[in-house]
C-alpha cells in the first residue's frame, strides 16, 4: 500500500507512516495545523498539578478502571448531566470511539454518518462488520450539514447507530437544538443509538447535547485534546446512562485505568476552566478572521463554512487549479502541517484542504502569508 501524506511523503507501510509523524513531531519549526490540536500555553495550575502528582510518585499504582472519581464527577458537571449517567475515562476520545462502536455494532448492522466526516469512526464501524452510510453533505444546499430528512430517508431495520459529530470535523458546522431534537426523535422511533462526539463543543457559540433529548440511547464522546490542549496526554471519556454504559463496559480494552498524571491534569483543567477557556476560544475566533482574509485574496478559493464552530475548517481550492495534495505538500515545505482532503472524505478529495488554528496569532499570520504565496507560485 502506498499513501501520500501532505502530497509529498510516501507511506508504504506501518513503519514509514510512523517515521513521517516522528519527523514532524521532532521538528519544532513546523507549525502544527494538521490535527486540530490546541497549542496555546498550558495554565500554571494544570502544570503544577501534574508535577505534584509526579513528585508524589502516584503513578506507581493502577488508577480505578473507569477513572478517578473526582474526574468522573467533574465531567458530568461540565456536561450538565445527572447522576443517572456513568462516565468511563479512557486514553483519549479515540479509545472511547473504538469501544463504543465495538459494543453497539455487529456484522450486518448499518451506521449512518457523513462525508466529509471523521473517518476514524467509519473505520471502527467497518472493523465490526457493519456497513457505513456516509451521506454526502458537501453542499451549500444543505448548509454543509447532515439533515434530519437525510437520516430519516435511509433509516431502516438494519440501522443501528447514528454518528453525530457536533461540531463536525472537518467542516466546523454545528447543529441547532431543533436539529438535534429531530435527529434524536428519529433515532428513538427507530430504536437506534446516537453516538454524539462533542470533542469541539467548547469552541461552539451554542451547543446542544443529544443526551438531553434521548438519554437512554445516546453515548457522548468527550475529549480533553482540543479544549485543554492535552492531545499528547491521551485523555477522554464516554458517557451514557448507567444501564447503557454497563453494557459498553463489557467491551473495554483496558481494565487497568488511564494515566493518573493525565487524569490529575484533567481535574485541574476542569476546576479552572472558566479561568483559561474564554481566552482560548477568543483566540481561535480571531485566528479564523486572519485566515478568512487571506483566502479572500486567492482566486478560486473560498471557505464553505465560516465562522467555524470548531478549531478547524476547510478551504475549498477546487477553483484554483491546484490539488489538495500539492497544496498540503507546498505548505509543509514552508513549515506548516495541514491535511489534504483525503483524510476526511471519500467523495471530495479534490476539493479542499483542512487547516486548524488553535495556535498563537503570530503563527497564523505567517500561515496566511505563505498560503497566498503558494497560489501565486
Amino acid at each position: 500500500m502506498i499513501l501520500l501524506i501532505c502530497g509529498v511523503i510516501q507511506v508504504t507501510d506501518f513503519n514509514s507512516e510512523n517515521q513521517f509523524f516522528q519527523s514532524i513531531y521532532d521538528d519544532d519549526s513546523i507549525v502544527w495545523m494538521g490535527q486540530n490540536t490546541n497549542h496555546f500555553p498550558t495554565p500554571a495550575a494544570i502544570k503544577r498539578a501534574m508535577v505534584d502528582s509526579i513528585d508524589k510518585e502516584e503513578y506507581h499504582k493502577y488508577p480505578p478502571p473507569y477513572g478517578l472519581e473526582e474526574l468522573r464527577a467533574l465531567i458530568l458537571e461540565d456536561l450538565s448531566l445527572s447522576s443517572d449517567h456513568g462516565v468511563h475515562v479512557t486514553e483519549g476520545g479515540t479509545e472511547s470511539l473504538y469501544q463504543v462502536t465495538r459494543s453497539l455494532l455487529h456484522p450486518g448492522d448499518v451506521m449512518i454518518s457523513t462525508d466529509p466526516g471523521y473517518y476514524v469512526i467509519h473505520r471502527f464501524a467497518e472493523l465490526c462488520g457493519a456497513k457505513v452510510l456516509d451521506l454526502p453533505i458537501y453542499s451549500a444546499d444543505n448548509a454543509y450539514k447532515l439533515t434530519p430528512d437525510m437520516v430519516n430517508e435511509v433509516t431502516d431495520e438494519r440501522t443501528k447507530l447514528l454518528a453525530l459529530v457536533d461540531p463536525l470535523n472537518p467542516l466546523g458546522i454545528t447543529y441547532t437544538a431543533k436539529e438535534v431534537k429531530a435527529f434524536c426523535e428519529i433515532a428513538q422511533d427507530a430504536g437506534i443509538y446516537v453516538l454524539n462526539d462533542v470533542t469541539y463543543r467548547d469552541v461552539a457559540t451554542l451547543h446542544t447535547l443529544a443526551a438531553g433529548f434521548y438519554p437512554e440511547g445516546t453515548v457522548t464522546i468527550y475529549s480533553f485534546s482540543k479544549n485543554c490542549g492535552f492531545a499528547g496526554l491521551r485523555l477522554g471519556a464516554h458517557i451514557a446512562t448507567n444501564e447503557l454504559i454497563q453494557q459498553i463496559a463489557h467491551y473495554k480494552i483496558n481494565d487497568l485505568g488511564t494515566s493518573v498524571v493525565s487524569q490529575v491534569a484533567g481535574i485541574a483543567a476542569l476546576k479552572t476552566k472558566l479561568d483559561w477557556l474564554p481566552k482560548v476560544v477568543e483566540s481561535i475566533k480571531a485566528n479564523q478572521v486572519i485566515i478568512r482574509d487571506a483566502v479572500a485574496k486567492i482566486e478560486g478559493a473560498y471557505l464553505p463554512v465560516y465562522p467555524s464552530q470548531g478549531s478547524m475548517f476547510v478551504i475549498d481550492i477546487s477553483g484554483t487549479g491546484k490539488t489538495s495534495e500539492s497544496v498540503a505538500g507546498e505548505m509543509l515545505k514552508r513549515g506548516f502541517f495541514i491535511r489534504e482532503a483525503e483524510y476526511t472524505t471519500r467523495r471530495y478529495a479534490d476539493r479542499y484542504v483542512r487547516a486548524s488554528f488553535a495556535i498563537p496569532k503570530q503563527q497564523v499570520e505567517r500561515f496566511a502569508i505563505e498560503l497566498t504565496n503558494v497560489f501565486q507560485s
